[in-house]
C-alpha cells in the first residue's frame, strides 16, 4: 500500500489535541488512530505493537541477524491535529495532474491559489490531496504517520537487512506536550527522526527556544463617575503591557532566525485580564533576553498601579535540539543530505520556526531531527499533501535504514 493511500484513511479520523491539558491524551479520541495503528503494526507482524495508558504507540523491528551491533533507528511522528482549526468530519479530496491554476475546495467558498502559496507552482503535474476548504487536512503529522507504516511494510518484507528499528506515535505534539510520557528508555534507539511536516527534503535541527506566558492583570473596579485616582482598569493595564513589547517583533514581521513575542489570547473586563503569549527565540541568549522583557514590563506596570497588579508565570515548552545534534551526532544531517539526493531529492537544511518532537527528545537522551513529509500550508483549511513527495519521503527513511545498516 502507498502511504498517501493510508493517510486517506487516517486524515478522516478526528484526533484534533485540547489546549484544556490535564493528562497525555488531553482528548480520549486520539485513542482512535492509536488502536488502529497498533492493530495495522501487529498485521504486518511487528509483534510488540502496543499503545499505553497515556496513548503513545510503540513497536520495533529486530534487527537482522548479523546486523545486531548496528545503529538502532527510530522513526517517530504524532497522531493529533491542532485543536484550534475544525479537524472533524475531514473530506480529502485528489487532485489528479495538478495544472498550477486555482483549486477551489469544495463548497466553502475558499480558493487554494498560487498567488498566496506560491509553492505550489513546483507542484504542476503532480496529484494533490486537499481539503475541502472547511477543515484542517491533518498532513501534520498525519502525512508522517503514513510514511513510518509504509516504511515498516516494506522493511516486513525481509529483502532489506536492517539494525533494530523503533516507531513510535504520540499524542499532544500540538499542544507541547507529545514527549511528556515518551519512554526514551523503553524506545531503545540510538537516534530517531521525526517526519513531521514541510516539503519533501526538509531537514531541520535547529528549532526555536520556546516558552509560554501568562499575564494575569488586577484591577480595580469603581463606578468611572467617580474613577478618578481610583479606578484601575485591568483591560488598559493590558494594553499598556502589550506596547511595552517590541511592535517589530511579531511573527508577522519576522522570518528565518529572528524571534518574537507572539499575542495568542487576550480578555477580561475591568476587574481583570489575562494575556497570553507564546515567546521564541533560535538563540538561547536573546530568548531569556525576551523572557526578561516581559518580567520587567511586569515588574514596571507592579511599581506604578501597586505591588500585584500583574501576574506574571513563564512555562518553558522545548529547546534548540542544535545544542543536542552539532557537537556529536551531525552525522543524523550528512546521512539525511545522502538520504534525500539518492531518493531524487534536492536537501534543503533549514532551520524550523516551531518545532517538534524531535527537540525535546533530543535533550531527554535521543538525538532526533526532522524531516519533511510532502505536508504545506499546514494548520488550516488550505493545507495540502503531494502524494508523489510522500513516496520520496518514504524512500529517504527507506535510504536512511540502508545508511546505518551499513
Amino acid at each position: 500500500m502507498r502511504a498517501y493511500e493510508r493517510f486517506i484513511t487516517y486524515a478522516r479520523i478526528h484526533t484534533a489535541s485540547s489546549e484544556d491539558f490535564v493528562r497525555n491524551p488531553s482528548t480520549e479520541r486520539q485513542f482512535d488512530l492509536a488502536r488502529l495503528l497498533v492493530q495495522e503494526l501487529l498485521d504486518l507482524g511487528v509483534k510488540d505493537a502496543r499503545v499505553t495508558d497515556s496513548c503513545y504507540v510503540y513497536g520495533s523491528l529486530p534487527a537482522t541477524k548479523g546486523y545486531e551491533d548496528k545503529p538502532r533507528l527510530g522513526f517517530i511522528a504524532h497522531m493529533d491535529t491542532i485543536p484550534d482549526f475544525c479537524g472533524e468530519n475531514v473530506q480529502p479530496t485528489l487532485v489528479y495532474d495538478y495544472d498550477g491554476g486555482d483549486l477551489p475546495l469544495g463548497d466553502s467558498g475558499r480558493v487554494l491559489s498560487p498567488r498566496d502559496f506560491p509553492s505550489l507552482l513546483n507542484l504542476k503535474g503532480k496529484t494533490l490531496i486537499t481539503t475541502d476548504g472547511t477543515t484542517v487536512l491533518g498532513g501534520d503529522d498525519k502525512a508522517g504517520v503514513a510514511e513510518i507504516m509504509t516504511l515498516v511494510e516494506i522493511l516486513q518484507k525481509g529483502d532489506i537487512p536492517h539494525g533494530r528499528i523503533g516507531v513510535a506515535f504520540t499524542p499532544d505534539e500540538e499542544i507541547g506536550h507529545g514527549p511528556d510520557g515518551f519512554d526514551v528508555k523503553g524506545f531503545g534507539c540510538d537516534f530517531g527522526y521525526t517526519l513531521d511536516g514541510g516539503k519533501a527534503g526538509e531537514i531541520e535541527f535547529e528549532n526555536f527556544n520556546a516558552c509560554a506566558a501568562k499575564c494575569t492583570v488586577h484591577g480595580r473596579n469603581v463606578h468611572p463617575g467617580s474613577a478618578k485616582g481610583v479606578m484601575i482598569n485591568a483591560l488598559q493595564v493590558a494594553m499598556e503591557l502589550n506596547a511595552l513589547l517590541p511592535g517589530a517583533e511579531r511573527p508577522e514581521h519576522t522570518e528565518g532566525y529572528e524571534g518574537f513575542f507572539h499575542l495568542t489570547d487576550m480578555g477580561g473586563t475591568v476587574e481583570k485580564a489575562t494575556l497570553s503569549y507564546i515567546v521564541r527565540d533560535h538563540s538561547a541568549a536573546r530568548f531569556d533576553s525576551r523572557k526578561a522583557t516581559l518580567r520587567q514590563a511586569a515588574a514596571f506596570l507592579n511599581e506604578k498601579y501597586g505591588p500585584g497588579t500583574v501576574e506574571l508565570t513563564i512555562r518553558d515548552q522545548y529547546r534548540n535540539m542544535v545544542e543536542k545534534i552539532r557537537p556529536d551526532n551531525y552525522h543524523l544531517i550528512e546521512n539525511a543530505v545522502a538520504a534525500c539526493r539518492d531518493a531524487g531529492v534536492e536537501p534543503l537544511i533549514q532551520p524550523i520556526r516551531g518545532g517538534t518532537d524531535g527537540a525535546t527528545l533530543s535533550f531527554m537522551g535521543l538525538p532526533c531531527p526532522n524531516l519533511g513529509t510532502g505536508d504545506y500550508a499546514c494548520h488550516g483549511p488550505f493545507e495540502h499533501v503531494c502524494v508523489e513527495e510522500m513516496d520520496q519521503c518514504v524512500q529517504v527513511a527507506l535510504n536512511l535504514v540502508k545508511a546505518y545498516a551499513n
